[in-house]
């Protein structure tokens, strides 16, 4: 089956939800107000199908929204011009399918497309997340600094990559 990239819509919720879900102990939990929240500020949020199936999804955000991410705050201090990702997931049933590469060359496509010249993101280090350490750096990010986020249990390194 062939895999089709469209922008998130309602409808998608429930899946992205549940994907979310799937994840979350890389992510911050979010339930279906956050959901709303999250997608009525995103620049950026894209759901990767195979049918008529959500397996992956990525939210992203524009510098200057009301964002109350920690992460997201730090880059806004920072940079004047961004495309910051809040996060992606591929369903465990699709990872391994280079459905992350194909939504991060989209995003950046909508990046240049948006003429934003940088894509940030963070990933844990504390935990070690080391695949997505693998994955950002095949994409060009190299961090620009680190913070501890969840009442200093985990600590993120914050990266910047060239659209």
């Amino acid at each position: 089956m062939s895999l089709a990239i469209r922008p998130a819509d309602a409808a998608d919720h429930a899946r992205i939800l549940a994907l979310n879900l799937e994840s979350e102990e890389m992510l911050s939990p979010m339930d279906a107000a956050r959901l709303r929240e999250l997608d009525a500020m995103a620049a950026y949020h894209r759901v990767a199908c195979e049918g008529d199936e959500v397996v992956a999804f990525l939210l992203a955000f524009r510098e200057g929204v009301a964002y109350d991410s920690p992460n997201y705050r730090w880059f806004a201090q920072r940079y004047p011009r961004f495309l910051y990702v809040d996060r992606i997931v591929v369903a465990g049933t699709h990872q391994g399918r280079k459905l992350g590469p194909l939504l991060y060359r989209d995003l950046f496509g909508f990046a240049r497309a948006s003429d934003v010249g940088i894509v940030t993101c963070e990933f844990y280090t504390v935990p070690p997340n080391e695949a997505s350490r693998r994955f950002h750096a095949s994409f060009g990010f190299t961090e620009v600094g680190s913070q501890w986020v969840a009442d200093g249990r985990k600590q993120v390194s914050l990266q910047v990559a060239s659209a």
